[in-house]
């Protein structure tokens, strides 16, 4: 009967937790270079059942039984194993700002560097130039150039060609950096649309096998939010929680009537 608990119990808080992911996707369903995140239930290994030095079935004549009986396999619940952002292409939308850029192509990210010096990187292209002149991120971040420099420009009467190439008055300033992520799963997520590896930094876009890529200025990425399918999964979630629940409440009335009613002496 307590199996039954835990049963439900890891029920509820799988779908718990897909939800959390579900309203977090919904909520940045305008966020530029968004990655929605997937998630993936597994169930826990199922349990086999079988009556334990027991060879004969409990009626009166005690029939013998030439092996072990089994009862029957258990289900021990479900959990939410992983989550995965999707990497897709976002769709291109023109905003008309200078500061704005889009990467598209898969697997490739802007570099930026956070408080600490560190690079992260990103998809999100919302750019604009702070007080110093620096090129940063709608957070404040310093976007990097191909040798992790910050980009320091006089103005936004800056243009940026499909190689990241950024040019004023003339000249050729810097060069934006864009890394190559071969296995984008490896990327670790940290919020605000950033993401950290583990060991060596990415390599370089530029020249790099497989890094078909192009950069529009101009334009910002979407993000891969599906707002309707999102909706759709979040009722989904949110029924099964409210089914397991009411396994959960079944089984609570169950073992108050046997504690109350069928254990009392009388």
């Amino acid at each position: 009967m307590f199996r039954g608990f835990y049963t439900a119990a890891s029920g509820m808080i799988a779908q718990q937790r897909r939800t959390e992911i579900l309203t977090n996707n919904m909520s940045n369903v305008n966020t530029p270079g968004y990655k929605a995140d997937q998630t993936s239930m597994r169930a826990f290994p199922e349990m086999l059942l079988r009556r334990i030095d027991e060879t004969s079935i409990p009626v009166e004549n005690k029939l013998n039984l030439p092996f072990e009986p089994f009862v029957g396999s258990l289900n021990t619940g479900v959990y939410l194993q992983e989550t995965m952002p999707n990497f897709r292409q976002g769709d291109l939308r023109e905003t008309g700002l200078s500061t704005d850029l889009a990467l598209q192509g898969e697997s490739v990210f802007f570099t930026v560097q956070n408080e600490a010096g560190e690079t992260r990187y990103t998809r999100n292209g919302n750019f604009t130039i702070d007080l110093e002149g620096y090129l940063t991120t709608a957070s404040g971040l310093y976007v990097q150039d191909t040798e992790g420099e910050r980009i320091q420009l006089t103005s936004d009467q800056f243009t940026v060609d499909s190689q990241g190439r950024v040019t004023e008055n003339g000249a050729e300033v810097a060069q934006i950096g864009v890394a190559y992520a071969e296995d984008p799963n490896a990327l670790i997520k940290e919020g605000d649309g950033l993401y950290r590896i583990e060991g060596a930094a990415l390599p370089q876009a530029f020249g790099a096998e497989g890094a078909a890529f192009a950069i529009h200025q101009s334009f910002l990425e979407g993000s891969t939010t599906d707002a309707a399918r999102t909706m759709t999964d979040m009722l989904t979630a949110y029924r099964a929680f409210e089914a397991n629940q009411k396994v959960l409440t079944a089984y609570d009335r169950s073992m108050e009537k046997a504690a109350n009613e069928i254990g009392r002496v009388t």
